[in-house]
Parts: structure tokens; C-alpha cells; sequence
């Protein structure tokens, strides 16, 4: 399997070159030649496999000869030893449930299969590779446990000071060791731009080894397909589910519609977005306009330029009509949210978090409001955080308070260790040529 550029003006290269580098030298995205199909059989008697057998089959043809057979077990096994269970909240809406891995957050899937395969391409090394990430919430936690300890990577994270919750900080700065937090005065877009602005800068690529633990990344966004196979596995219905994704950057959902197109039975897809309404309003108007990032109090999807929706454009051959047939979106206010999250606590005992919520809203009016074609269907949510990451927003609204897991109660006590910066280009670059 080889990967192209986005913006077609570089060379092809193979998984591990486009893992290594993140970007092309052109600055596009990568983008696998050609979608792989899972078998129709396997498809018919998912139940029969287990996880990483279903891990192995569906990452084998994307990484190709860069990783030994049985390294990549080892890799896909580590990546998905925990649990993603589909629990039914309505009679007509499902839950999948992202948040049992170390950082509570559906990114652990994506971080912890990258920082292994950057482990192992990086054990004959002798330069060090630095990864560079911009977070609005999970990605840092999920990449700092990611990647703490690999030999031969450093990991700096940029996120917005103040714009990230309590816990989701504590996760990306008290970590030490190799991993370095950089709080950035400004917004997630802000951190995204010298994030971008320095995979085009000459002087830093000269000197380091950049990589890119974004979604950008082609071993950050591709395992995500994972736990789609792992929800159909679990599906009871006879028709194909409808499935709402919380979208800020569309990685994710991104990773579910490659799914699809590889073979996984899914009727309808919903970018389930907060007030940043970039892409619903590109389905109403076919007008693509980027602006300013809002926040809200689903802080994970503030994003007012998502760079993965250029893959997804890619996966329906730039084809709007084709992309509106199998994707819609919704846009849903802070209120909406919290108010999804009390009733559904109230009606089914079931607690959402602010981004499963806006899923949630987004699903439960597709089902009741659209047209004939999901009447009577049924679909799922993917809840992709923990509630306790955004206790005031969840406490509010269910009236009783969140208790910890076992995998953060450490974090309570834990000294937060970050570096302040301007959201300038300049001083970052001056800052990690001087590291």
C-alpha cells in the first residue's frame, strides 16, 4: 500500500515513510492509493472473531510490508486491549463507548497504535523524531500516555490555556519525561496553525525530525476504523445501523466512512458539530468557508477549520451529491447539549458527556425528524470521552456528582507542568531550536 499526497505534488511513499513524515513535502494530507475490501465473509461472521483478530484483518493492507506480521499483532493487540462495549440507552439509540482505555477518550485507539509503530520504526534510529500535536482537549492526554517512555521520540503538545478541562490538562502535564506541555495563549485553531506553520518551515525540518500526531497522521487516523467493526460485531439489528459521530476535526468520522467504503454495513452517516457549523453549512450551501473557532462547552469539537475534511471529500471522489446521500450534519447550541444530557439522564439513568450529547441530540432528530428513510431504523452514538472529564457541564445538568475512575484519581494530586506561550509562530520556533 502506498500513500498519496492530497495536494498531488509529491512523490508516493509507503506507510511508514507517511507515519514518519505526517504531512507530505507539498503539505497535503496523505491518502491510501486505493481502499482495501474486507472479505464479504468476514463481514457475515464478524461475531466469530475476536478483537485483534478483527484489528489484524483491517490494518494488514494499510501498513503492507512496512511492519513484520508479527510485530503488527503485537502492536494492534497493545492498541485495543481494552474494552468497547455497545450499550443501549433508547429503545432506538445505542452508546458505544470510547472512554475504557488509560485516558478515557476514543483517542487512545488512534495514539496508542502511532506511538508503536513509531517505535518500532524508529529502533535503528539515530535522530531522535519529534512529534508535534495541537490538542482542544483528549489528543494530548491520549499521545502524551501514547508515546510516554518510547525510546527515540519527544512529544511537545500545544494546547489553549484555559479552554481545556481540569482533567484533560492534568493528563498532558504531569506526565515529564519525554513529553513536554507548551500552554498557548489563544485558541485550539491557534495551536493547529504553528502547529501546520512549522511542518512548512525550513529551518526547523532541517534540524528535526517533525512528525505529526494529529488525525493528519495516517497512523493516528487509520486505526480509528477499529472500533466501527467492533460496534457491528455487537449490532442486533437486522438493518445497518445510522451512526452520529461528535466532529471537530472529522478524523473520526472520517475513519468511520473509510470503514464503510471498505466494506462495513452502515445506512447513514451524521457529523454530529457544536456551534463551529463549518461543514453543515457546506451541506446546505456547497460553500466550504473556515472561520474563528467558537467555544462551547463540548471543547473537544472547537474547531473552525477541520483538516480531515479533505479526506473525506476524497473518499466520495470530490462528488457533493454523493457525499450528502451518505453524510449529513447538524449543528447543536450549548443549551441543546445540556439539556440532551439531563433527559437522558432522567429518562434511561444513562450519563453522556458533552460531546456524546451533541451525538445523541443529532441522532434522536434524525430518527424523529427526517425524511422516510429513518423511520424505524435504529443507529448509535459514539461517546467518546468519559463524563468525569467535563464534571461542571455534567453535574449541572444530572444534578449529582461523577465519580473518578481509577485510571485519573492519581491525577488529583498531581503537579501540572507546562510552558506558557504567545499563540506566535516566531516563539515557538525560536523556543524548540534553542531546546
Amino acid at each position: 500500500m502506498n500513500y498519496y499526497s492530497l495536494n498531488h505534488n509529491s512523490p508516493k511513499v509507503n506507510f511508514a515513510e507517511a507515519s514518519l513524515r505526517g504531512q507530505a513535502p507539498d503539505k497535503g494530507l496523505y491518502f491510501p492509493e486505493h481502499i482495501p475490501q474486507v472479505p464479504k465473509d468476514f463481514i457475515a461472521n464478524i461475531r466469530n472473531y475476536s478483537k485483534e483478530e478483527i484489528g489484524f484483518t483491517v490494518m494488514k493492507p494499510y501498513v503492507g510490508e512496512t511492519i513484520a506480521d508479527t510485530d503488527l499483532q503485537k502492536i494492534v493487540n497493545e492498541t485495543i486491549n481494552f474494552d468497547f462495549p455497545l450499550v443501549k440507552i433508547s429503545e432506538n439509540i445505542s452508546s458505544l463507548e470510547l472512554f475504557h482505555g488509560p485516558t478515557l477518550a476514543f483517542k487512545d485507539v488512534g495514539a496508542r497504535f502511532m506511538s508503536r509503530c513509531l517505535g518500532y520504526f524508529n529502533r535503528h534510529a539515530y535522530h531522535k523524531t519529534t512529534v508535534l500535536v495541537a490538542t482542544s482537549g483528549d489528543t494530548g492526554g491520549a499521545v502524551a500516555n501514547g508515546f510516554l517512555g518510547v525510546d527515540g521520540v519527544d512529544v511537545i503538545i500545544l494546547y489553549p490555556s484555559g479552554k481545556v478541562s481540569k482533567i484533560q490538562e492534568l493528563q498532558l502535564t504531569t506526565l515529564g519525561q519525554n513529553i513536554t506541555a507548551l500552554e498557548v495563549n489563544g485558541t485550539f485553531d491557534d495551536c493547529q496553525a504553528i502547529v501546520k506553520q512549522a511542518f512548512m518551515d525550513d529551518d526547523l525540518n532541517q534540524k528535526i525530525n517533525l512528525t505529526s500526531a494529529n488525525s493528519i497522521n495516517v497512523a493516528r487516523w487509520l486505526p480509528q476504523q477499529l472500533y466501527y467493526f467492533f460496534a457491528y460485531q455487537q449490532w442486533q439489528e437486522d438493518q445497518a445501523p445510522i451512526v452520529s459521530v461528535p466532529s471537530g476535526n472529522f478524523g473520526n468520522i472520517c475513519a468511520g466512512i473509510l470503514a464503510h467504503v471498505s466494506g462495513l454495513p452502515v445506512k447513514h452517516f451524521i457529523a454530529a458539530c457544536n456551534a463551529n457549523d463549518v461543514v453543515p453549512q457546506y451541506l446546505q450551501t456547497e460553500q466550504y468557508t473556515p472561520k474563528p473557532s467558537i467555544a462551547t462547552v463540548s471543547n473537544a469539537m472547537d474547531v473552525g477549520n477541520p483538516s480531515n475534511f479533505i479526506r473525506i471529500l476524497e473518499l466520495f471522489n470530490q462528488q457533493f451529491s454523493s457525499l450528502k446521500n451518505k453524510m449529513s450534519s447538524i449543528s447543536v447550541d450549548d443549551i441543546n447539549t445540556t439539556e440532551t444530557i439531563k433527559e437522558v439522564f432522567q429518562q434511561y439513568h444513562y450519563t453522556l458527556d458533552p460531546h456524546g450529547a451533541v451525538a445523541y441530540y443529532a441522532l434522536e432528530n434524525c430518527l424523529q425528524n427526517s425524511p422516510s428513510g429513518a423511520i424505524g431504523c435504529k443507529g448509535y452514538i459514539l461517546e467518546t470521552a468519559h463524563p468525569v472529564k467535563f464534571p461542571e457541564t455534567v453535574e449541572d445538568a444530572i444534578g449529582r456528582s461523577i465519580e473518578f475512575p481509577e485510571q485519573v484519581q492519581h491525577l488529583l494530586s498531581a503537579e501540572k507542568k507546562s510552558i506558557i506561550m504567545q499563540a506566535d509562530f516566531n516563539n515557538f520556533k525560536e523556543w524548540l531550536m534553542s531546546r
